[in-house]
C-alpha cells in the first residue's frame, strides 16, 4: 500500500486565559499529573501535514526557518550526559558553523527525549517527545541567553547577527514513530501568532512562545528520518529580512507502522554568533 505524503494530523494549539491575564508555564513537574501546571490549554487540531523527503533542499534557514542536513555522527553513547557535553557538543559545533557561516557557537543545554511510562517523571534533560506547538525563544529571552551564556562578551556580541538554533536528530533509529513536524515561517503570522509565555523556574523566569492555531500554516517533517540526518531549527534571529523562527512540534503520525519502535531523541540549543 502506498503511504501518502500529505495527510491530516492533529496538532496541540495553545489557547489562552480568557481574562487577558499573562500566560504561564511552571517548570517545575506536578507529581501527580507529571507535567508543568499551566493557565494555557492545549487544544488538538487538525492540520495538514506534507512529508517533504526528497525535497529537502527546497527550505533553508532564513526562508522556511529550518534545515535538514545529512551528518553520521561519530558518537554514540547518548546515555552519557558528561560525554555528550565533552564530546557530542563540540562535533556538534562545527556541524552548525559548517550549515551557517557562524564565527562562534555556544551550546548551552540538551534534551534526550523518549517514550517513558504514564507514571515516570520526568527531569530537565529526559523528557517525552513535546507534543505542543511552540517556539523555544521570545526575542527577549534570546537576548537574555546571550548575556546568560557569554556575559564577558555580550554587549559587543548583540551589535553583531546573533540566532538561536536547535539541532535535532534521532537516536538508535529510525524516527517513525512521534515525528518531530516544523512549520514553514513565511505561513504563520510573526504578530498574531505567536504568544509571549512566562516560564517559571524556582529560581529564575524565561520566556518562551506558545502557538495559536492558524489556518494558513504549512507544516513539514520529513519521514523516517535516520540517526545520520538532523535538521536545524531556527528559534530566534536578529537579522531583519529573514525567517526569525520556526514553530515546531512532535505528532502522532497516523502513517507510521505498528510495529514501529519508540522514537528517541537529542536536539541541542545552540548561541550562534556572526562577525555582522
Amino acid at each position: 500500500m502506498t503511504i501518502p505524503d500529505i495527510f491530516p494530523a492533529d496538532l496541540f494549539y495553545s489557547t489562552f486565559p480568557a481574562d487577558g491575564s499573562e500566560p504561564f508555564l511552571n517548570m517545575e513537574i506536578n507529581p501527580i499529573t507529571g507535567f508543568p501546571d499551566s493557565n494555557v490549554t492545549l487544544v488538538p487540531i487538525q492540520c495538514e501535514m506534507t512529508n517533504i523527503r526528497g525535497k529537502e533542499a527546497e527550505f533553508g534557514l532564513d526562508d522556511a526557518g529550518f534545515k535538514y542536513i545529512k551528518h553520521k555522527s561519530s558518537f554514540t553513547d547518548f546515555k552519557n550526559d558528561e560525554e555528550i557535553r565533552r564530546v557530542y557538543y563540540k562535533e556538534s559545533m562545527e556541524v552548525i558553523k559548517e550549515h551557517t557561516g557562524a564565527r562562534r557557537v555556544v551550546i548551552y543545554d540538551h534534551t534526550i527525549r523518549r517514550h517513558r511510562p504514564a507514571d515516570e517523571p520526568e527531569t530537565s534533560i529526559q523528557r517525552r517527545p513535546a507534543l505542543r506547538v511552540h517556539v523555544d525563544q521570545t526575542p527577549k529571552a534570546a537576548v537574555n541567553r546571550v548575556r546568560r551564556h557569554v556575559p564577558e562578551l555580550a554587549e559587543e556580541l548583540l551589535k553583531h547577527r546573533f540566532q538561536i538554533l536547535n539541532l535535532w536528530r534521532p537516536i538508535g533509529v529510525p524516527a517513525l514513530d512521534t515525528p518531530l513536524a516544523i512549520c514553514d515561517f513565511r505561513s504563520i503570522n510573526w504578530d498574531k501568532d505567536l504568544v509571549p509565555t512566562r516560564l517559571v523556574y524556582t529560581d529564575s523566569v524565561g520566556e518562551t512562545c506558545s502557538v495559536a492555531y492558524n489556518p494558513t500554516h504549512k507544516w513539514r517533517y520529513v519521514r523516517g528520518m535516520t540517526p545520520e540526518e538532523a535538521v536545524l531549527i531556527k528559534n530566534a534571529d536578529s537579522k531583519k529580512g529573514v525567517a526569525r523562527s520556526a514553530p515546531h512540534s512532535a505528532f502522532t503520525d497516523p502513517t507510521t507502522p505498528k510495529d514501529a519502535p519508540p522514537r528517541e531523541s537529542i536536539e541541542l540549543r545552540a548561541l550562534v554568533l556572526y562577525e555582522t
